[in-house]
């Protein structure tokens, strides 16, 4: 029940804000600050809208990011340090994972979760290539788009799973265990992209070299702390007794490793997954998560809307035939693909079906490998606009295609034959509330006599 207070609030403060800011900013007064409102707000009320869908907040942000950019209003000038911003998320977002990660529940199941994942880059090479023979696509952005069509997103999935019950399910453990591996993996992709050279080729032996140094380092360090207790950080002992200081500690182990590890010519964002590892089999484990879930949800908050304002809408409406056709095949292709991995992995046919439609979706990393790519100069802007629509669009819609697939399932045994019949029994509650609305509508703009 919404007390009056609340809805005192909300109609008199709330919902007029958007149009206090819109005013502020036509004046051009204290610009910088106008633009953070404009952001927060547009983020806050388009999260709040996709929640009451039921879907992700990200797909909130993302939306804000492409109304208030350069495609619709244009509102935000300095997209400079929203980028920043967003590179600083994305150094969380692995933080976070390798802070939240359970060695001991990982490695008691990881030959399912790495035999998957190496199949799964095997499929996104066997998506891919009949794509680029048939759109000329080079052999670098080939491998590029493998990469991506492996990857699943773990915001999405989990946020799927806890929508249809299954989160806490074996169902839900096999799915999170594989994109704990997705996650893991992300590490030798970025370092295999950075190897390409641009006219396709690969520097061999550096690639090798980083790629043997950097897992030889990740598998000693998951040894070591997987036979352990709870390891002491004399950093975090210090900090103990302030509370205030514990966040602050936690971003300098972040992004120090992150430089460090850059210095070192691995990779940034390999070294603030590094750093969240250690701190997450540390005493300090649940006071770290819990006072950096804040710093970690902003910084999220501004990475997904980075990438609303970079989908170009244009881009979109040029291409839309060519995207959507390369989305169904992904999106039929990765589920296939996924079931039919699982269930070769030895899961029974219920989980396998069901993870592998959950996990049929483009991941937030798509983001992370296109910049990558861009900076090695081996994705153009083509290549990257292609990139960041199809996983916009996959992201979006990835509820509905696990709707989709679940009512195919169950209509599987009835045998239909007629494709009509079969629409029919798969989207009929969605057709018969579409025309119901549509005649009412009808009816109240009809004149009455």
């Amino acid at each position: 029940m919404v007390s009056p207070f609340s809805s005192f609030y909300i109609s008199t403060i709330l919902l007029p804000y958007p149009l206090i800011i819109w005013h502020y900013a036509h004046m051009h007064i204290e610009t910088s600050l106008t633009e953070i409102a404009i952001v927060i707000t547009a983020a806050l009320l388009c999260g709040i809208l996709l929640e009451k869908f039921k879907q992700p907040a990200i797909l909130g942000y993302i939306l804000a990011g492409v109304i208030l950019g350069p495609s619709l209003f244009g509102f935000i000038e300095n997209r400079e340090m929203v980028f920043q911003l967003a590179e600083l998320g994305v150094l969380m977002l692995l933080f976070v994972v390798g802070l939240e990660l359970s060695l001991r529940s990982f490695v008691k199941i990881w030959p399912i979760s790495v035999g998957c994942i190496a199949l799964q880059v095997v499929g996104g090479l066997a998506i891919a290539f009949p794509l680029a023979h048939l759109f000329g696509w080079p052999l670098n952005l080939t491998l590029l788009l493998a990469f991506v069509f492996a990857l699943s997103s773990t915001a999405v999935a989990v946020k799927m799973l806890d929508t249809i019950g299954e989160l806490k399910t074996e169902t839900g453990r096999l799915t999170i265990s594989v994109l704990v591996a997705q996650d893991l993996a992300i590490v030798p992709m970025i370092l295999i992209i950075r190897g390409l050279q641009p006219n396709g080729s690969l520097d061999i032996f550096w690639m090798i070299i980083k790629i043997v140094i950097s897992v030889g380092l990740l598998a000693i360090l998951v040894w070591y702390l997987s036979r352990r207790e709870r390891i002491n950080i004399p950093f975090l002992k210090l900090a103990a007794g302030h509370v205030d200081l514990i966040p602050l500690m936690g971003l300098m182990f972040c992004f120090g490793t992150a430089a460090v590890a850059g210095l070192a010519g691995l990779s940034a964002a390999y070294g603030a997954f590094l750093a969240g590892l250690v701190l997450g089999n540390s005493q300090k484990r649940q006071i770290l998560i819990e006072r950096m879930t804040p710093i970690y949800s902003v910084l999220m908050m501004v990475f997904f809307l980075s990438i609303g304002l970079l989908l170009d809408l244009n881009f979109l409406m040029q291409n839309l035939g060519k995207v959507m056709m390369i989305l169904v095949f992904i999106t039929i292709g990765k589920t296939a693909l996924n079931i039919s991995i699982l269930h070769l992995l030895r899961q029974p046919w219920t989980m396998s079906f069901l993870s592998g439609v959950v996990l049929a979706q483009l991941g937030e990393f798509s983001f992370l490998l296109a910049t990558v790519g861009q900076e090695a100069g081996i994705v153009d802007e083509y290549g990257n606009n292609l990139i960041v629509s199809l996983t916009v669009l996959s992201l979006a819609l990835s509820p509905i295609w696990l709707s989709t697939a679940k009512r195919l399932h169950d209509l599987a045994p009835r045998r239909t034959i007629s494709l009509s019949r079969l629409l029919n029994l798969v989207f009929g509650r969605e057709v018969s509330l579409v025309m119901r609305l549509y005649n009412k509508l009808r009816r109240r703009g009809k004149p009455r006599d």
